[in-house]
């Protein structure tokens, strides 16, 4: 009985879950950057691409 009450006091878990939950929105947030920066690089990079096209002929 007093194992039942040493774990329902126990709080280690809920910090584990905390700290996977604070890392999966880090994890969301670099996930929406490095999409919102690769589709302005393509852009950026097709630019320069048909300027570079264009010098040349």
């Amino acid at each position: 009985m007093t194992s039942i009450k040493r774990f329902v006091k126990d709080e280690s878990g809920a910090t584990a879950i905390e700290y996977g939950l604070i890392a999966a929105g880090i994890a969301v947030a670099i996930i929406t950057a490095v999409n919102a920066i690769g589709t302005d690089l393509s852009d950026l990079f097709g630019r320069i691409s048909g300027k570079l096209k264009a010098a040349a002929t």
